[in-house]
């Protein structure tokens, strides 16, 4: 009876194995994901002073695809605007600046972006204030890297003081609040805006 029982156990055991694997080599394997869609464009990465004013400033740049405020140059994971602004994250105010090199060069971001500021004050701009406000470039890569290097000297001409706009490779990139996008565009009334973005804007021709 017992080696009966056993057979039995084994044959039902068998049957529910070969069972599975039926059911599993009818199942069709998991499609493959679709590949990311290639883009052309490229990314820009720069602090000088208030974010604000370089997303307002890039924003109607023909050939830019878009702006995004955050933060980038420092060591702290997922920084707030309010860790940021006490100096302790090491993070400065960046944009990151999507960009189609068929219609707009990284060279010519540089010289706007010397013309939107002044390299030569440390830590500040403006009535701003702190390393957070510092002039900065981050290369996404050596060529980047390169091009910001010989873009100094190039601008060092155009100004009394010696720029010192570091160049430094790109680790992080942290998209900064959302109240913080689009800022001029959607609060254009706002002090701040009045009379420090938009007389920023008409001196550069682009309000």
């Amino acid at each position: 009876m017992f080696v009966r029982r056993s057979l039995l156990t084994i044959l039902a055991a068998t049957l529910l194995c070969a069972c599975t694997m039926k059911k599993q080599s009818t199942v069709p394997p998991p499609a493959a994901s679709p590949a990311p869609a290639t883009s052309a464009h490229q990314f820009a990465y720069f602090g000088g002073g208030c974010f604000w004013c370089l997303e307002a400033v890039f924003q109607s740049e023909p050939g830019v695809v878009g702006v995004v405020s955050g933060y980038a140059g420092g060591h702290t994971e997922n920084p707030t605007y309010k860790a940021v602004c006490s100096g302790t994250t090491g993070h400065a105010e960046v944009v990151r600046i999507e960009f189609d090199p068929a219609k707009i060069s990284y060279d010519r971001l540089l010289t706007l972006f010397f013309e939107a500021h002044d390299p030569t004050t440390l830590n500040r701009q403006g009535p701003d204030e702190g390393t957070q406000y510092r002039s900065i470039i981050l290369a996404a890569d050596e060529a980047q890297k390169a091009t910001a290097e010989k873009a100094i000297l190039a601008a060092q001409k155009d100004f009394g003081g010696r720029i010192v706009t570091e160049v430094v490779p790109l680790q992080k990139f942290y998209a900064a609040e959302d109240y913080h996008q689009n800022y001029f565009r959607q609060n254009g009334d706002q002090p701040y805006c009045r009379y420090v973005i938009a007389p920023k804007l008409q001196k550069l021709g682009k309000h």
